[in-house]
Formats: C-alpha cells, sequence, structure tokens
C-alpha cells in the first residue's frame, strides 16, 4: 500500500513538473521567440526580426506563384527555411527577404530597393507585364513574422476589426472605372495600375513586465504577439504621404518603382504570447456563423438518425420475432421478405476483386483521416505549423497499408477468390494510382504555367518512395495475415441454384435507392464543407477541427444508418444483390459532393480562365474519388455486419 502510494505520488509530481514548463507552449512542439534590443544582445534572445515571404495567390486564380516571380525585392546570399511535406504540396515557398528590423527600433522610411523596367530590355518588359496580370488579378502577399503572418487589418461600420492574412501588391482600376475592395486609391484613374510600394509595419510586443522569462531583460526585451501592415502607393522615396501615387497605365514602358516601408513597435502587455492567433481567428466570416451552423446540422442529423435507427430497430425486432415463432415449415414459405432469401444472400458479387480493392483503400482512408483529424484537435495541426495537416495525413496513409491490405483479402477470400497476387497488387496500385495520375496530370499544367504549386521533381521521387518502398510492402504484408486467416463462415448456407428476383417497384430498384443514399450524409457534411472549400480556394484558415471530427462521427452514423435501411428495404423485396449496392448508396455521397462543388464554383469564385478551370476540377476529381472510397466503405461494412446480424438470429433448418 504504501508503495502504491509512493508511486501514485511521484507520478503525480512528475505530471505536475511536464504541465509547469509547457505552459507557456500555445501549441505543442512550438516554443517562444524572445527579442531583444541590439544593445543587450545575449544567447537567449535575438536582435533581428526577420521577415520572410511566401508564395502569392488569388480567388480569381488557383496558380500561386512564388515571391520572386513578380521581380520583387529579393535576398539570394541566404539560404530558405527547409520545408516539411506538406508546404510543398500545397505550393508554399517561404524564402528570406531583405527586409530586416532592428527589434524596438523605430523606423520612418527605409529603401529597400528600386526596380526599373526598361523599353528596351524584353525580359524587364516581360516582368513589367506579370506585375501588371497580377495586380489585375488581385494577387495576394503573404508574408510572415516569428512564424506570425503579416495582416492587413481594417475596421466596419460597426467599428470591428477584421484581419486578412494577406494584402494585395497593387490596384487596377479598369476602364470602366471598376477596381477591387482592397483598392485603398481615391478618385483613381480609368485604366490605371496602382503598385503598393509602400508599406506602413506595426510590430505588437509583450515586455515580459512581471513574467519569468522578460525579468532579464526589463524594458529592452519582448516578444512578439502581433504583425500587422497598411498598404500605399507612394511616388517616392523618401516615403513623402503628400506624393502622388506610384501608378502607370497599360501601354507604359518605363516604369520606375521605389519599395520603401516604415515601421513602429507598439508595446501590449494584456496580449500573452499564447493568445496571439486570436486576433486573426476571431475575424474569420466563419466565426460568427459557424456555432449555429452546426449546431443545426446536428440537431438535424441526430433526429433523423434516431428516427432511422428506431424505425429499422422495432421494425427488424418485430420481424424476428414472428419468424422464430412460426412452426410449420409450410407458415415459414407464406412469409415475404428478407427471410425468402436467406440462401441466396451471402452469394459472392459480381466483380468480387474490385470490390475487395476499394474497400481495403477506403478502409485506409477512413482510418488515416481519423487518425489525422484527432491529431488536429489535440493542436498539433494548427494553423501555425505550416503544412502539418497534409503531411500528417500523408504519413498515415502511407503506414495504414497493412489494414487496407487485411481487408482486401479477407473480403476477397470470403468470395471465393483464388487470384490473390492479383488482388494484392491492385490494392497497393490501383486507387492510389487514379490519384497519382491525375495528381500528375495537373503537376504538367502548373509546371508548364510557372506556378509554385508545381512540385520538384525530387518531392516526386519521395512520393514515389513512400508508395512503393512503404505502403505496398505494408499492403502485403496486410494481405499475408488475411488469406492466412481462415475464411469468416456465413451464418446461413447459399443455395447451389441462384434464386430469380422478382420484378421489383420504381422505389425498390437499384438506381433510386442509390441516388437516395447519398442525400442524407451529404445534408449533415454540406456546410462544413463551404467552410472547407473557403480554406481551400478563398485562402482562409480552417480550425474547427472539434466540430470537424464530431461532423465526421455523424457522417459515420448517418452513412451506415441510410445503407442499412436501403438494405432492409430491398431484402424485403427479396433482391439478395446487397454487396455492391450497400458500397453505392452510400459512396454517392460523393456524386453530391462533386455538384456542390460545381455549384461553389459558378457562384462563390470568380474563376474565368480555363488553366485555372482545369485544376479546380482536377482536383475536386480527386477529393470526389477519395470521399466516394470512405463513404462507400462505411455503409459496406454497416451493411455487411447488419445482414450477418440478422442472418445469424432466425432458425433455418
Amino acid at each position: 500500500m504504501i508503495i502504491a502510494l509512493a508511486k501514485l505520488n511521484f507520478n503525480f509530481v512528475l505530471l505536475v513538473l511536464f504541465l509547469s514548463t509547457i505552459h507557456a507552449f500555445y501549441l505543442p512542439g512550438l516554443a517562444p521567440n524572445v527579442f531583444c534590443r541590439k544593445a543587450v544582445e545575449d544567447s537567449k534572445c535575438k536582435t533581428k526580426v526577420e521577415v520572410f515571404v511566401n508564395r502569392l495567390d488569388s480567388v480569381e486564380s488557383v496558380l500561386p506563384y512564388e515571391y520572386s516571380y513578380f521581380d520583387f525585392c529579393t535576398i539570394n546570399d541566404e539560404p530558405s527555411p527547409v520545408e516539411n511535406l506538406g508546404q510543398v504540396l500545397f505550393g508554399e515557398r517561404i524564402r528570406p527577404s531583405p527586409y530586416k528590423f532592428d527589434f524596438l527600433k523605430n523606423d520612418d522610411c527605409h529603401l529597400v530597393c528600386t526596380k526599373r523596367f526598361s523599353s528596351s530590355d524584353a525580359l524587364r518588359q516581360k516582368m513589367l507585364k506579370r506585375l501588371m496580370k497580377g495586380m489585375v488579378l488581385n494577387y495576394q502577399q503573404h508574408w510572415i513574422i516569428d512564424n506570425m503572418p503579416v495582416t492587413l487589418c481594417y475596421r466596419n461600420t460597426e467599428n470591428q476589426e477584421f484581419c486578412s492574412r494577406g494584402f494585395p501588391i497593387g490596384c487596377y482600376v479598369t476602364k470602366s472605372g471598376h477596381s477591387k475592395e482592397s483598392c485603398n486609391i481615391r478618385d483613381g484613374k480609368n485604366d490605371t495600375f496602382y503598385v503598393f510600394n509602400h508599406l506602413d509595419f506595426e510590430i505588437t510586443y509583450h515586455s515580459g513586465q512581471g513574467e519569468t522569462w522578460g525579468s532579464a531583460f526589463g524594458e529592452d526585451g519582448g516578444r512578439i504577439i502581433a504583425a500587422k501592415v497598411q498598404v500605399n502607393s507612394l511616388n517616392s522615396e523618401k516615403c513623402d504621404r503628400s506624393a502622388e501615387p506610384l501608378m502607370f497605365q497599360s501601354t507604359a514602358k518605363d516604369v520606375e518603382i521605389p519599395f520603401t516601408y516604415s515601421l513602429k513597435f507598439v508595446k501590449n502587455n494584456d496580449i500573452r504570447w499564447a493568445s496571439r492567433w486570436d486576433y486573426i481567428l476571431k475575424s474569420l466570416p466563419q466565426t460568427r456563423i459557424q456555432w449555429f451552423s452546426i449546431l443545426n446540422s446536428l440537431v438535424i442529423v441526430l433526429f433523423l438518425s434516431g428516427m432511422v435507427a428506431m424505425i429499422l430497430l422495432r421494425t427488424l425486432h418485430k420481424d424476428i420475432a414472428r419468424y422464430n415463432q412460426m412452426v410449420d415449415a409450410d407458415d415459414a414459405q407464406e412469409e415475404f421478405g428478407w427471410k425468402l432469401v436467406h440462401g441466396d444472400v451471402f452469394r459472392p458479387p459480381q466483380r468480387g476483386m474490385l470490390l475487395s480493392v476499394l474497400i481495403g483503400n477506403g478502409t485506409q482512408i477512413a482510418i488515416m483521416s481519423l487518425i489525422t483529424l484527432i491529431f488536429a484537435c489535440l493542436g498539433f495541426l494548427s494553423p501555425a505549423s505550416r503544412g502539418a495537416l497534409m503531411t500528417c495525413a500523408i504519413v498515415c496513409y502511407v503506414l495504414l497499408g497493412t489494414p487496407a491490405g487485411y481487408t482486401s483479402a479477407r473480403l476477397y477470400k470470403m468470395f471465393g477468390g483464388e487470384k490473390w497476387k492479383k488482388n494484392v497488387v491492385m490494392t497497393a496500385v490501383a486507387c492510389p494510382g487514379v490519384i497519382f495520375g491525375i495528381f500528375f496530370i495537373l503537376n504538367i499544367v502548373l509546371w508548364a504555367n510557372g506556378s509554385s504549386a508545381a512540385i520538384p521533381f525530387t518531392t516526386f521521387i519521395a512520393l514515389l518512395a513512400l508508395w512503393f518502398c512503404v505502403s505496398t510492402p505494408l499492403v502485403f504484408i496486410g494481405a499475408y495475415l488475411g488469406f492466412k486467416r481462415p475464411v469468416s463462415e456465413n451464418p446461413v448456407r447459399t443455395n447451389q441454384i441462384p434464386r430469380q428476383v422478382p420484378e421489383q417497384t420504381l422505389y425498390t430498384k437499384p438506381l433510386p435507392g442509390i441516388l437516395m443514399g447519398g442525400i442524407l450524409p451529404f445534408g449533415c457534411i454540406f456546410i462544413q464543407l463551404f467552410f472547407i472549400l473557403n480554406s481551400i480556394w478563398a485562402h482562409q484558415y480552417y480550425y474547427f477541427f472539434g466540430f470537424l471530427l464530431v461532423v465526421y462521427v455523424i457522417l459515420i452514423i448517418t452513412c451506415s444508418e441510410t445503407t442499412i435501411l436501403l438494405c432492409y428495404f430491398h431484402l424485403c423485396a427479396e433482391d439478395y444483390n446487397w454487396w455492391w449496392r450497400s458500397f453505392l448508396t452510400s459512396g454517392f455521397t460523393a456524386v453530391y459532393f462533386f455538384l456542390y462543388c460545381v455549384y461553389y464554383f459558378a457562384t462563390k469564385l470568380e474563376i474565368s480562365d480555363g488553366t485555372s478551370t482545369f485544376l479546380y476540377f482536377g482536383y475536386t476529381l480527386m477529393l470526389t474519388f477519395i470521399l466516394f472510397l470512405f463513404t462507400g466503405t462505411i455503409g459496406f461494412l454497416a451493411c455487411f455486419w447488419f445482414v450477418r446480424i440478422i442472418y445469424s438470429v432466425i432458425k433455418v433448418d
């Protein structure tokens, strides 16, 4: 007893010590940086505030570009930060910049560089055309200070602050006098470009007053808690606020652009470092409606799921009790419905190998998505960890080849299949090959357009290595374990002669059931889809992973119950061909997802060029195929479990 208490106390002390060491971390694995004046330089603090630049993107184009693509001020003698796999796949290209600040040293005007575009230089004219096109499409810059996005903030009519993580490179006033919402030029001239060549930085910091970490620096140190910027167009190297805007028309050939900035440090000890992302996340458009929309969706879906479960269980329980009470075999033969097809319900389906391959890959995707969501809910995949979400998803997918091979092998063996080698190879190659093939075609388009989203050759080699050197062997291991297991014995015997399926009514035919089966699962996710699509195509942050995990669970429940209900109705109509139907019923959710993406493209996006349209629907096709495998697998496994349960409790001679 004493030893047990001693161990308990020791573990409690360790827990307290562990918690005390991480109380300042707002994200697992990330620690704050402390900055200080140059005069008190110390090994525990940094004196230089470095600005890193990232890719430029636009809501009017799917093509992101690297910072140097538009010929801004660059620096070439410093190495770029190491990017993870997710960042590379998302097209992020973080590079060092010539914007470097001394901590707590304000600067009223600083000339970074001057770019000249001469009419006699064809290359410079090409770069000028790029800059013009970037302003027409409203490309946004994304800069980083201390792992925080440099935000452009403004206040609405209700004096509420909204912050965007990007800021425009310039403004174009059309020939008809129209301009983008981000254009802050007054009385702009028609058919004129205005370059935002002057930036006003405001860096807010916590001085550490009253904190242990700040005791060594006094008022000469701090932690950065916000980085904001305001953009201006000034035709002056001395940051003269009264100067004319830097403007030129589309026919301009000789243009000179000075890039300048001003800097101001602001102390704010009311905001702690662990809460420094709050002002960005709170200003997102979805924050105000997310709670209401998700709760509304949860109430509707849970109510419908409860109705489906209650009706199904009560009806099924009554059928089983009545069937088992019959003594006379003739009475049993007079019964209609799902009991009469017990001799055919486990008859192997056509194209059983393909079905087993799809189910195996769907199992892999389902487990991968669950693990990724759990990590995201724990805070490991927050917006501060750039690319971590995609990296985690790919690593999990690769390492989960064993469940895919095992599930596929078990099903294929139960179907009586003998071509086990072909089954294993198809499980490892078929579905990933479809996704990789689409991705490869899209990458060629990106490469041809010089986009930063084009995957480097070395990354392609790394992806192929993960696929064939890690995932494929794990699929083989899983398949080996699956084929070694004995075949699962069905609860009832299968007749040698197939039973004739009677003529079906309209609502019991396969196609109407499949069309109806995807409506309810889609209904529980379409609100979340809007925010997810916004995060992908409108470049907004998405961080409601807790809600997303709840919706994920509800999607599984809804797919399962909907498929079980329709499967039960079809069995009652004496149609025993449920294998493929159960997969396609819930898998049809992906078709509604694709249709919603078409609606989103037509109503929410401003994409007009053919290349971006092709890329949008290419990526959408990839997501649709992944969702099809996931939802189809959930519906199949639920129906498989249901059919085995109901036929194991009836009395059959």
